[in-house]
């Protein structure tokens, strides 16, 4: 069925609402590990305090994706995410104003779980507005909003922090004032300008609904639930999203820091050169709904395999390269992002997306998300244990090993596709 142009202004309206939204979530997330070396010397913490803060911030951010899912189905994405947004604003203010590991540890919390209503909510949002048969090549390109938000949050960041001349005497201090600025915005952007579903503005269905019952809201929430817990699909999804996001969170948070402390580049250059995953990531993303639509049908499983044992090949020879010198060094991280967004973005959207329908998008994210939070959880502890242990080389070679295993659980599901409308 063809759209009327106030549908399709609508769904301009909206991808363009919660793009914004969730790359905004990013200036409250990756200002951390840019400015961490800095903290780490004018407070008098170490790298056992960043792995501990990176862990309550995860912890509080998966309990949060589990919670979240439930209520974003339930009262909507949209209160749902401006709480979060004003929240994760708030948060990241005053981390600008912590002295010690115990007001950032609080703060990273609430932080965690303003972040946690992002993702979940926001592909809730999203939902009803595009169909299955477009979501793989509509939902990379909406994906690109923590490519991009991650890039530009770490410029930023790196930038207010150490470079910019106003407010010198704030020093790393500025890396949380003014990303939390630009959430505050973002922030009322999306309550004032969003709305939930076509029926909040008058205009018919674009999407049907996967799941119908009978028995009112809160009964018809936890059948779906249930349902969608007996649902292997779900669960190979979030097993490999576990791994992902283990992997991802690794370089996220320790990227910079492994390129001062390893690699001996300057602050600014670890900053700026840690941005190539995210940058360069984005190509993975618009690869990974291409080929997801075009190549296999809207078959997501297929592309997720052959991606993420890219990512195992990635990381083996990225400890062959890093010899070589700065560029070298770049195009293995690009690599490396290119291979862990692509997958990524495929599973936490689309994916979600035809496991959960319209009714339960939200729980269905929220629950692979959460599960993916759980090795984003773990993740600074792996990265310190190993690199004490066995060195920053090994390091790579157990997302090697992760990264396969990944792949293998995707060949799993190999041909499967959803029957959402």
């Amino acid at each position: 069925m063809s759209l009327t142009a106030d549908q399709r202004y609508w769904r301009k309206r909206i991808f363009v609402l919660t793009w914004l939204a969730y790359a905004g979530f990013y200036f409250g997330r990756k200002n951390l590990s840019v400015t961490w070396s800095s903290m780490e010397r004018d407070l008098g913490l170490d790298n056992a305090d960043y792995a501990s803060i990176i862990f309550i911030y995860s912890l509080v951010y998966t309990i949060g994706q589990f919670v979240n899912g439930y209520l974003s189905d339930t009262f909507g994405a949209r209160k749902v995410v401006s709480f979060g947004l004003f929240l994760a604003a708030i948060g990241n203010f005053f981390l600008g104003m912590s002295f010690s590991a115990g007001i950032i540890v609080f703060l990273i919390a609430a932080n965690g779980y303003g972040q946690s209503t992002g993702w979940s909510g926001l592909i809730k949002n999203m939902t009803p507005w595009f169909r299955r048969t477009e979501r793989g090549i509509v939902m990379s390109w909406w994906s690109t909003c923590y490519v991009t938000g991650g890039f530009l949050a770490t410029i930023f960041a790196t930038y207010v922090a150490f470079d910019m001349e106003f407010l010198s005497e704030l020093g790393w201090k500025r890396g949380f004032f003014f990303p939390s600025l630009i959430l505050f915005i973002v922030a009322c952007f999306y309550l004032l300008l969003t709305r939930n579903d076509p029926k909040d503005v008058g205009l018919p269905q674009i999407v049907d609904n996967k799941y119908e019952f009978a028995g009112g809201a809160k009964a018809e929430k936890l059948i779906i639930l249930k349902i969608l817990i007996r649902n292997s699909t779900l669960w190979i999804y979030s097993a490999c999203y576990m791994i992902l996001k283990m992997i991802r969170y690794a370089f996220l948070f320790w990227l910079p820091i492994y390129l001062e402390k390893a690699l001996n580049y300057g602050i600014s250059d670890a900053g700026y050169m840690s941005s190539v995953f995210e940058l360069i990531g984005f190509f993975g993303v618009i690869l990974a709904g291409y080929s997801s639509d075009k190549l296999f049908k809207s078959n997501r499983f297929s592309t997720v395999s052959i991606m993420m044992f890219g990512l195992g090949i990635a990381c083996l020879i990225h400890p062959l390269l890093v010899p070589y010198g700065k560029f070298a060094t770049i195009i293995s991280i690009a690599l490396i992002g290119i291979t862990t967004y692509g997958p990524d973005s495929l599973i936490c959207t689309a994916g979600s997306m035809d496991v959960g329908g319209t009714k339960g998008a939200a729980m269905a994210a929220g629950i692979i998300n959460g599960m993916g939070s759980i090795g984003q959880m773990f993740s600074g502890f792996i990265v310190m244990a190993i690199n004490l242990h066995f060195g920053w080389n090994n390091l790579f070679y157990f997302f090697v090993i992760m990264s396969f295993i990944g792949g293998g659980l995707g060949i799993l599901k190999w041909n499967l596709k959803s029957s959402d409308n």
